[in-house]
């Protein structure tokens, strides 16, 4: 192994295992992953790898399957967080082991996913305010009978739940060591399971954490070389969704304060992608790039997606 290899995370969105316009599948999971993943197994061969994903819709629908049956106990959002890392780990593993064979993987690759914790601060202020949808959507009527707290959205009365900062990773140091060991290291999964330190010990909190930011801190803590988030557009851009869209090779942190101001970058979408690769370049001085699904390999290369600099 090159002990010279540099640090590549790859921060997979959501899309990465369901499409627009498909019901999400095990089928469509599967092949949708080729894509991100026979990347990624073939940059193997030049990085040391770390994965994180998204775990929106595979979370969603655990909390219809539970509003939709009363006869077992109804589970704690950071044990569904939980689940899911489990559940999109082992098909991420599956996929990346099928695309290393047919390379003709020789160099000692091993892979494993680690469930992950993430410290959050109790006094967070969004713990005072609950504003992430989550979960199925209700109607007024219904929402008003519900044990947590919903808000209006375009899809009907949907539950909210904080959104905290993260502050740490707790499994840093394994991860750390893994990847040094040559390890693909999946974690991180959904942002990951959101806990607040209780004395010596942690406690598990009803909140969801941006996983493009998680993903950042993570980076820092372990000296990642190149923070890569892929989502299913081509980069960042002004306008988006309009005549005047413009997609930009390169952005600054000054620029990036502007337009976010100017509101290019809404905080469910764009936004947390921006302020993540923006933390990370501006305390690391290390690339950061937002690229296509598609676009993994060539953004490495700096051939595609919006590159962070100064």
């Amino acid at each position: 192994m090159k002990k010279n290899k540099q640090t590549l995370l790859v921060a997979l969105g959501g899309n990465a295992l369901i499409r627009k316009g498909q019901k999400g599948t095990v089928d469509e999971q599967f092949e949708n992953l080729k894509v991100p993943i026979g990347q990624i197994a073939r940059l193997s061969g030049k990085y040391k790898i770390i994965i994180t994903h998204g775990n929106g819709p595979q979370v969603g629908n655990l909390l219809l399957q539970q509003e939709s049956c009363d006869e077992v106990p109804k589970l704690p959002l950071e044990i569904l967080v939980a689940q899911t890392q489990g559940q999109i780990g082992y098909m991420i593993e599956s996929t990346l082991d099928a695309e290393l064979m047919k390379l003709g993987d020789d160099t000692g690759h091993y892979f494993v996913s680690l469930l992950s914790y993430v410290v959050v601060d109790k006094n967070d202020p969004a713990f005072l305010n609950p504003s992430k949808p989550v979960g199925p959507a209700f109607s007024k009527a219904k929402a008003a009978g519900r044990p947590y707290p919903t808000k209006k959205t375009a899809k009907g009365y949907r539950r909210v739940v904080a959104s905290p900062a993260p502050v740490t990773i707790v499994e840093k140091r394994e991860i750390k060591k893994l990847i040094d060991m040559n390890f693909i290291v999946i974690c991180c999964g959904g942002g990951g399971i959101p806990v607040i330190r209780e004395g010596r010990s942690f406690s598990g909190v009803d909140a969801v954490i941006d996983k493009d930011l998680a993903s950042a801190r993570l980076a820092l803590e372990v000296g990642v070389d190149i923070f890569l988030i892929a989502t299913d557009v081509k980069g960042v851009a002004l306008n988006y969704g309009t005549k005047n869209q413009e997609f930009l090779r390169s952005i600054t942190p000054q620029q990036a304060v502007r337009y976010t101001k100017d509101g290019h970058f809404p905080p469910g979408s764009m936004g947390p992608k921006v302020e993540a690769a923006m933390q990370f370049f501006q305390i690391s001085g290390k690339r950061a790039v937002i690229a296509s699904i598609e676009d993994i390999e060539r953004a490495v290369a700096g051939k595609a997606g919006t590159q962070i600099e100064d």
